[in-house]
């Protein structure tokens, strides 16, 4: 009769090295899944992080410091408490402060309105709509610097057009760019001119992209075109306004390169702005230090007008 042997050796409970291995790494793939988005930006964050930090620790450590340039190099002295005394009664810097204020509001909502007119008016045309927004980009694709240069000469007093013209009408002569009264509203007049067309470009591109059953239906609820531009446009295009808003806002503060070449600030201070002085500070005084306090202040202006225009975007969305 034959013998049947068990082995009484406890079985393993434990899987297979392969079945680990592939545990892990299923674990590991179902990881980066998840933060798939996250993993393939990290390098460009990192990067923008590392270019923008250190500059910034820089611009608040001369902010803190009066800089001199000397044959032993570059030597720092502490005058954080002088240099804030100093901006106190800098009576350029609040005046370039309140005329950027002015620039970029009159500048920007004069552009919105033109913008969102020409942008109803091209959404109408059914023939030539490409023609029409490659006209319209023509003064973005223009240099500032031709730019800056050509309206000089239009402002000009003895042979510009716009001169010309206020003597033949009104029989005025006419010097915009040389009169402390009508030298800002020459440089908005300028920018207003160059950068419509971006308003145009963002608000076409919200137009085109409302739902046209909507408009529709109130057109057959008897709606007129006002009411319906009131009612049911400008609340759903609400949206594309308040980013072009914004985005043109940014570029408004950091006008500089033609008021440079169209009146370096004069006549007197009445254009001049905040990156222009900030300019003249660092290189034609040579005052590091207090430049980069004069940095960071306007840096705080814009994050302060951001944010009142952004807590007005929120309140405007509660009603």
């Amino acid at each position: 009769m034959a013998t049947i042997l068990v082995s009484k050796r406890p079985v393993s409970e434990s899987a297979p090295p392969q079945s680990v291995a592939a545990s892990r790494r299923t674990r590991l793939l179902d990881l980066f899944d998840r933060h798939f988005r996250l993993i393939t930006i990290a390098p460009a964050a990192l990067l923008i992080l590392s270019l923008t930090v250190a500059p910034a620790i820089e611009l608040v450590r001369m902010a803190g410091s009066r800089i001199a340039f000397t044959n032993e190099g570059v030597q720092r002295t502490a005058a954080l408490a002088e240099n804030i005394g100093r901006l106190g009664n800098d009576w350029i810097y609040w005046r370039a402060l309140l005329n950027t204020l002015a620039f970029v509001v009159t500048s920007t909502l004069a552009e919105l309105v033109l913008g969102l007119m020409l942008a109803l008016a091209a959404q109408r045309i059914t023939r030539g709509k490409g023609i029409v927004r490659t006209l319209m980009l023509m003064p973005i694709l223009i240099p500032p610097v031709a730019i800056g240069n050509m309206w000089r000469l239009m402002y000009n007093p003895e042979f510009g057009i716009i001169a010309y013209l206020a003597n033949q009408f009104a029989g005025v002569r006419l010097d915009m760019l040389g009169s402390t009264s009508t030298a800002l509203l020459a440089v908005i007049i300028v920018d207003v001119w160059h950068w419509t067309p971006f308003m145009f470009l963002i608000l076409l591109a919200g137009l085109e992209g409302l739902p046209e059953e909507v408009i529709q239906a109130s057109h057959l609820d008897g709606a007129s075109s006002l009411q319906r531009l009131r009612f049911v446009v400008l609340p759903m295009l609400w949206p594309a306004i308040a980013t072009a808003f914004v985005f043109r806002s940014i570029g408004a503060f950091k006008v500089f390169d033609q008021i440079y070449l169209l009146t370096s600030g004069g006549p007197g201070v009445s254009t001049e702005v905040l990156s222009l002085y900030v300019f003249k500070v660092f290189f034609q005084n040579n005052e590091l230090g207090y430049g980069a306090l004069l940095s960071l202040v306007t840096i705080a202006v814009v994050c302060s007008y951001l944010a009142v225009f952004r807590i007005a975007q929120r309140r405007k969305g509660s009603l």
